[in-house]
């Protein structure tokens, strides 16, 4: 690989009932533009008890972009806001200066019958001065985000600008995600088509990037720029996402990101006091563990 990539693999990550691979942050990256923190949720078979549960949790200093290809997702937050993620959707929580939420298998599937659950909940991190701004939500249904078709792939903007088109997500920084679908083997080439970093989440099949295969299950990095093309094995699907880096090193801890380490600890001790906001007539609550920035 050359020494302007980067090659990441999924690291299991344990959400009670739910197991999820996590691609960012990674050690030598802990960022791709403004995106800095990827879990892939699935594919898992759901059902007969076993479900998507997870409790009322805080955030400061990030949006979440949840996206599924299968399942559905129901998002309850401190807002009030309420809504079913379905595939195609994508559910845009920005937390500012403070949020809380909870994500939950909705109800109608709590059936016996299993069903399959996969997507990708993702955390963008907001520049400086957007960090105390208030929190809101937004949901965009499938059929309001950008698709097309071109030399044998599909593609779908979900965020940002790209490919010469426009997302109506365009977050509060430079950025951009795209789904992208190979119905034949063929080249994709970035040139001119995107801004900032860029990095390639394999969901299913493979690429192949300067005689360099990259599987399901990996995430290539460009630490350059976008000036680059890969090859795409026919029923290939990834990710595409990245942006220009936000001009403050960004900080994590727990659920917390911040420009500020002090901002981090702030938060970490309104959590245990209960100072956040709280979701309508939901009583749960996930104790923060002890963690340093």
């Amino acid at each position: 690989m050359a020494n302007n990539k980067l090659l990441v693999n999924e690291r299991q990550a344990d959400l009670g009932q739910f197991l999820v691979g996590r691609l960012l942050p990674f050690r030598k990256k802990r960022q791709v533009g403004p995106f800095t923190f990827i879990d892939h949720m699935g594919p898992a078979t759901l059902g007969n008890g076993k479900y998507v549960d997870v409790d009322q949790h805080p955030h400061i200093g990030l949006s979440t972009l949840t996206y599924l290809f299968e399942g559905e997702i129901e998002h309850k937050d401190s807002l009030g806001s309420h809504k079913i993620i379905s595939p195609g959707d994508v559910g845009f929580m920005t937390s500012g200066h403070g949020v809380t939420h909870t994500e939950r298998t909705p109800e109608f599937r709590r059936t016996p019958e299993n069903f399959t659950m996969h997507g990708y909940q993702i955390w963008v991190a907001l520049p400086k001065d957007k960090e105390d701004i208030d929190p809101n939500f937004k949901f965009y249904s499938s059929s309001e985000i950008p698709s097309w078709e071109n030399d044998g792939l599909k593609l779908r903007l979900v965020a940002g600008n790209a490919f010469g088109k426009t997302s109506p997500l365009q977050g509060y920084s430079s950025m951009f995600m795209v789904d992208i679908l190979a119905e034949e083997e063929t080249t994709l080439n970035l040139a001119n088509q995107l801004k900032g970093e860029v990095a390639f989440v394999i969901v299913k099949g493979e690429i192949t990037e300067k005689d360099h295969k990259v599987e399901a299950g990996q995430m290539l990095i460009s630490k350059t720029d976008e000036q680059c093309s890969i090859c795409l094995d026919k029923g290939t699907r990834l990710l595409l996402f990245g942006g220009e880096p936000l001009q403050e090193e960004h900080f994590l801890l727990w659920n917390f990101v911040s420009s500020s380490k002090e901002k981090l600890q702030e938060a970490k001790e309104r959590w245990k006091n209960k100072q956040f906001p709280k979701v309508p007539g939901d009583n749960t609550y996930i104790p923060i563990p002890e963690l340093k920035p």
